[in-house]
């Protein structure tokens, strides 16, 4: 687990969940949706610059960019989406674990 994550999360580890990519997405009429066939191009309402979102159960959890690695496409994360919609940097894992010492109640600073 990441320092990001709570210890208490840890024993939901090996719950899957369905991720999903959204590449864009587009309005035509029926007629033209009836005519698309082999080598067809539905243009998207996304930039090819544009970060896509990753969702999990319907709801936006990140923002990525698509990738090539071994031979398929992947999505490499470059932000975290918050409870309020706003990105999040990604957490970086400290490098060692913290700890915090309180000093004991007759110290003084």
């Amino acid at each position: 687990m990441t320092a990001y994550q709570p210890a208490a999360f840890a024993r939901f580890g090996d719950v899957a969940v369905r991720l999903s990519v959204e590449l864009g997405r587009t309005e035509m009429p029926l007629r033209d949706v009836l005519s698309l066939g082999e080598g067809s191009t539905v243009v998207l309402d996304r930039l090819t610059d544009e970060l896509l979102d990753v969702t999990a159960n319907g709801r936006v959890i990140a923002r990525g960019e698509v990738v090539a690695e071994k031979g398929r496409f992947a999505l490499r994360i470059v932000s975290l989406v918050g409870e309020e919609g706003q990105n999040e940097p990604p957490a970086a894992a400290p490098a060692e674990p913290v700890m915090t010492v309180a000093p004991a109640a007759d110290d003084t600073l």
